[in-house]
């Protein structure tokens, strides 16, 4: 029996090496479940940052969890067009409701004009160097950034914007019941 139920809403933990909270998301609604990959929604939820400090998202955003992929991606739904914010991260895990993952800092930003672009890549050598990456994890997390910038190339279906525009549409059917 599938524990997992389309509309069930988790929250999101994000934590760095160290085992510290980086960010939380009070909200992830399960809108599909693939073999490798669980994709959820979110829309003006609430972020709560390490420091303490609180916001709320602006846009809806599709969130792809994957189960052996060292990375996640987000689907950030603006006014002029689909923007990718994609994380390096560890595979996710549900635990107690939650979805939680590791994230090791370097992001890949993917622009509507289908641009992209590297980011924190000197937060990634500060934290490799004061938390102790080993050779093997700096080679994962290489590999993994050139795996998602790969399964972009390729269009893979997590960048459709069609396919996340209908994600959306069925998290709105999931929220309203």
């Amino acid at each position: 029996m599938n524990r997992f139920h389309i509309g069930d809403n988790y929250q999101i933990q994000c934590y760095k090496h160290n085992g510290k909270v980086h960010r939380a998301w009070t909200e992830a609604v399960l809108l599909d479940i693939q073999k490798d990959y669980m994709v959820f929604g979110n829309q003006k939820t609430q972020v709560t940052e390490a420091e303490g400090s609180v916001w709320k998202t602006k846009e809806p955003a599709i969130i792809y969890f994957f189960k052996n992929s060292w990375f996640n991606i987000i689907a950030q739904l603006k006014k002029d067009g689909v923007y990718y914010y994609c994380n390096i991260a560890t595979p996710f895990i549900i635990e107690d409701g939650t979805i939680k993952y590791i994230d090791y800092d370097l992001d890949l930003r993917i622009f509507p004009s289908g641009e992209y672009k590297i980011l924190d890549r000197m937060e990634y050598k500060y934290h490799k160097k004061i938390m102790h990456y080993s050779d093997t994890l700096d080679y994962v997390i290489t590999n993994a950034l050139e795996e998602l910038i790969s399964i972009y190339k390729k269009k893979a279906p997590m960048f459709d914007a069609t396919r996340n525009q209908k994600y959306y549409e069925k998290y709105k059917k999931v929220k309203n019941g």
